[in-house]
């Protein structure tokens, strides 16, 4: 069963001071969660985390870092041609791959790559503690927003396959299709605003700068409820 909020459409134009705010109005939106005892909140590392944690500091759920790894086309890394999360889930963009001429050796050499940045940044934030699991969860996936959508929904996947009770994506903001494209796979869809001349996460954040490790690994640290 897949959902759709439609909350963004009520809020089209909405801006945020930082990530911290957005967090805090995405909350509002997911109010009908607080409550339950079975909620795990998973921020997409990096940007996904401070979000993440207003979110489950509203919800009083617990909070972990969830890691997506952007496979970048060779010597382009900035276009994904698919994207790699924590537990193993991988979405490829297989017109792309065709259309690029991108061989089969050099799509395993990026997930190889990535593969390893994935256990490296596993270790860096959580150190010994092993990761949260969604097995019986309403697992609420969390980042700072999405593009093309790639990164989320490999999260989703591998969430998916730890026999979660729910999988909810909720984001600040997104583009109409990606998030629509989302409702497909996800439970439930919380998209805080659609800007209708989406161009880039950024755009409606006053302050987005980049997060960092240290940063994550306080947000981890401190208690959401």
């Amino acid at each position: 069963m897949t959902g759709w909020s439609g909350l963004a459409r009520r809020s089209a134009r909405r801006t945020f001071r930082d990530r911290r705010e957005a967090g805090q109005v995405l909350a509002e939106a997911l109010a009908a969660y607080q409550g339950q005892d079975d909620l795990l909140v998973l921020g997409l590392a990096r940007g996904g985390v401070p979000v993440g944690w207003e979110v489950a500091a509203a919800l009083r759920a617990p909070l972990d870092v969830f890691l997506v790894r952007k496979l970048g086309v060779p010597h382009w890394e900035e276009l994904a041609m698919g994207a790699l999360a924590s537990g193993g889930g991988l979405v490829l963009n297989d017109h792309l791959i065709k259309s690029l001429g991108i061989s089969e050796q050099a799509l395993h050499a990026a997930i190889d790559r990535e593969t390893e940045e994935l256990r490296r940044r596993e270790q860096a934030y959580r150190g010994d503690r092993p990761p949260a699991d969604p097995a019986g969860k309403v697992a609420i996936l969390v980042d700072d927003g999405i593009a093309t959508g790639a990164s989320m929904l490999a999260a989703v996947r591998a969430v998916r396959a730890a026999r979660p009770k729910k999988v909810v994506v909720a984001v600040p903001v997104g583009p109409h299709s990606a998030c629509e494209q989302l409702a497909e796979e996800a439970d439930d869809v919380v998209c805080a605003t659609m800007p209708p001349g989406f161009e880039a996460v950024g755009q409606v954040y006053a302050d987005f700068h980049q997060v960092t490790d240290d940063e994550v690994r306080e947000l981890l640290a401190k208690p959401t409820r």
